[in-house]
C-alpha cells in the first residue's frame, strides 16, 4: 500500500499549490466523491467545490451514477449546483477525487484520473492503494472532511456557515456523532471550530441521523427479524439482508438500506456485522462492522473492496448464498491467523 504523508506536512501542501495555482489561472476543475456518496464524500466535495469557486476556479462538481441523493443528504448546501457526469469534461485540468478508496469506487468517472491533466486524491481510507498524481492520503483522519479543511485554510478560504455545514455533515456521520473511536481531540477542535462558524448543529444531525419515512419501521422490523446469529464464526457474527425491491415494497428509496448496519453492529454478542444489500442489476453490496476485534477492512479487500478497520464494504456479484460463504470463510481465516491490525489503520471509523 502506498501512503501518502499525512496532513500539516509538505504534501498537503503541495496539493493545496495546485489548488491555488488552477484557480489563478481559472482553470477546469472536476470535483468528485465515490458512488452513492455519503455525508463525508458529499460534505467534501460541496465545500472544496465552494472554496475553489470563491478563489475564482471553473468549478464542475459531480459524482458517479446513480445521480441521485437521498433526502438525508440533498439539503446540504451546494447540491442544486452538482453536474451528472456525463456533463463533465473527459480532459479537465484538474480532477479531485474525494473519499474514494480506490479508482473503481469513482464508476465512470475513473477515466479522469488519467484524463486529466493533474489529479488530486484526497482521501482517509486505510486501504487506498495509492493513486493520482498528488496525494493527501491520511488514514488517521476521522473523516475526509477534516482533509478538505485543511486544503481549504491552505487556499485561504474563510469557513463560513456555509461551507462549515457540509464539513460538520461528513465529521459528524464519520464518527458516529463522536461515538466511533477515531475521534481525537483535535476532532473536537474542528467541531468546535466549525460551531463558531454559526452552523445549527442540532438540525444538521437531525436530517442525517433521526429522519426517516414511516416505512422504514416496517423495513426495519423485516430486516431484523430475519437477522441470523453465528457466534462460532470468527469473533462472533450476525448478519441479515435486504433490497432495494423490499425497500420499494415500503415506500423507500434504496439508499435507506444503508442506515441497516448501523443497527445490527449493535449485536453484542457478534463482533461483525454484515448487512446485504440487494441492488437493482442482481449484485449484492456489502456492508461490514466491527466492534472492535476484527479488522474488516481484510475481508472486504479479499473480496475486492476496502474500508477501515472497524467499517467496510464491497460488491459482489455472487449470489446470497455464496457471498454469505466467501465472507464466513474470510472471517475465520483472518481469525486463525491472529494477524494485527494493518499499518495506519484506525480502532473505528468508516
Amino acid at each position: 500500500m502506498t501512503t501518502s504523508l499525512p496532513r500539516g506536512t509538505d504534501l498537503t501542501d503541495r496539493a493545496a499549490a495546485v489548488l491555488a495555482e488552477a484557480a489563478a489561472a481559472r482553470a477546469t476543475v472536476v470535483l468528485s466523491g465515490h458512488v452513492q456518496p455519503d455525508a463525508d464524500a458529499l460534505g467534501s466535495t460541496l465545500a472544496l467545490a465552494e472554496g475553489l469557486r470563491r478563489r475564482g476556479a471553473r468549478v464542475l462538481a459531480t459524482f458517479p451514477d446513480p445521480f441521485t441523493l437521498p433526502a438525508s443528504l440533498a439539503w446540504l448546501p451546494g447540491t442544486e449546483g452538482l453536474v451528472p457526469s456525463s456533463a463533465v469534461p473527459a480532459s479537465p485540468d484538474v480532477f479531485v477525487s474525494l473519499d474514494a478508496a480506490s479508482p473503481g469506487r469513482l464508476g465512470e468517472l475513473a477515466g479522469l484520473l488519467d484524463g486529466a491533466a493533474t489529479s488530486v486524491v484526497v482521501d482517509h481510507h486505510a486501504s487506498n492503494p495509492g493513486f493520482g498524481d498528488v496525494r493527501v492520503v491520511d488514514p488517521a483522519a476521522p473523516a475526509t472532511v477534516v482533509l478538505v479543511t485543511d486544503l481549504l485554510d491552505g487556499l485561504g478560504v474563510t469557513l463560513d456557515e456555509r461551507l462549515a455545514t457540509c464539513l460538520y455533515a461528513g465529521l459528524t456521520a464519520d464518527t458516529g456523532s463522536f461515538r466511533f473511536g477515531n475521534t481525537r481531540p483535535d476532532t473536537h477542535d474542528l467541531a468546535a471550530r466549525l460551531l463558531a462558524a454559526g452552523i445549527d448543529h442540532a438540525a444538521i444531525s437531525q436530517r442525517l441521523f433521526d429522519t426517516a419515512p414511516f416505512g422504514w419501521l416496517g423495513l426495519l422490523s423485516v430486516v431484523a427479524g430475519r437477522a441470523v446469529l453465528e457466534p462460532e464464526v470468527g469473533a462472533g457474527l450476525v448478519w441479515t439482508w435486504s433490497s432495494t425491491a423490499e425497500a420499494a415494497e415500503h415506500g423507500l428509496p434504496g439508499e435507506q438500506l444503508e442506515a441497516l448496519v448501523d443497527v445490527v453492529r449493535s449485536t453484542q454478542e457478534a463482533d461483525v456485522a454484515c448487512v446485504l444489500k440487494g441492488q437493482d442489476d442482481g449484485s449484492w453490496s456489502v456492508s461490514l462492522r466491527s466492534r472492535g476485534a476484527t479488522d474488516v477492512a481484510r475481508v472486504a479487500m479479499a473480496l475486492g473492496g476496502g474500508g477501515h478497520r472497524a467499517a467496510a464494504g464491497c460488491t459482489s456479484h455472487d449470489d446470497r448464498v455464496t457471498t454469505m460463504a466467501r465472507i464466513r470463510q474470510e472471517l475465520c481465516t483472518l481469525s486463525a491467523s491472529g494477524l494485527p491490525p494493518r499499518p495506519g489503520a484506525v480502532p473505528d471509523g468508516r
